[in-house]
């Protein structure tokens, strides 16, 4: 099961609790949840583009030392909700029962800017229990000049959130950024939808003419 167009804190906090819920559920059913596998789709370069784009439009010297540092803040501190979640009473208990953790997912790894490495998506956000979805581009780039240096997450709470403490100083809204972003995604998604069920009952009725 994949959960996916998650931007935010809250949203992927709540992702977690419905899955634990689900998980609940499923045990008090009779299932074995051991079978059971999840993973929370957090996008994480689309933040930059829209980040980077309002600080551009500040360009000051201060904006500019900014560029490129919310997308990794974000997915790393999404990695520390994920690992509290992880240690409460409740997930424990299910734990126990033999469930899987959802495994955060980066999504929308591929470099937007091309004054950035085009693998930071991918060599800054190391830690056990993720996957890096990686566009074909991004995966050859990894391989062949992506310099790993194991967990490059633990240890960088503290200093992502001063980055967003720093956006909120130039007034970029952390809440206004990923509800924009949210809003956006949802409706790219709802119209790739709408045009699939176009081109089904196109075809379909070609089918029967």
């Amino acid at each position: 099961m994949n959960v996916t167009l998650i931007f935010s804190l809250e949203r992927h906090g709540a992702v977690i609790d419905a899955y634990m819920a689900g998980l609940e559920l499923a045990a008090a059913a009779g299932h074995d949840i051991s079978k059971i596998r999840s993973v929370a789709s957090f996008f994480v370069s689309r933040v930059d583009t829209e980040v980077d784009g309002r600080l551009d439009k500040l360009g000051t010297p201060e904006a500019k030392k900014l560029r490129g540092k919310a997308a990794i803040a974000n997915a790393r501190l999404a990695y520390e909700l994920f690992e509290q979640k992880s240690a409460t009473d409740r997930w424990k208990a299910l734990a126990k029962s033999g469930a899987n953790v959802q495994r955060p997912l980066w999504a929308s790894t591929s470099t937007k800017d091309p004054a950035f490495p085009d693998t930071m998506y991918v060599v800054d956000l190391v830690v056990a229990d993720t996957v890096n979805t990686m566009p074909e581009a991004t995966l050859r780039a990894t391989a062949d000049h992506g310099e790993l240096h194991g967990d490059t997450v633990h240890g960088t709470y503290d200093a992502s959130r001063q980055v967003f403490a720093d956006l909120e100083k130039l007034g970029i809204a952390y809440d206004d950024v990923v509800q924009v972003l949210e809003d956006e995604g949802v409706a790219k998604f709802e119209a790739s939808w709408n045009e699939l069920l176009d081109t089904i009952k196109t075809n379909m009725g070609s089918e029967f003419r």
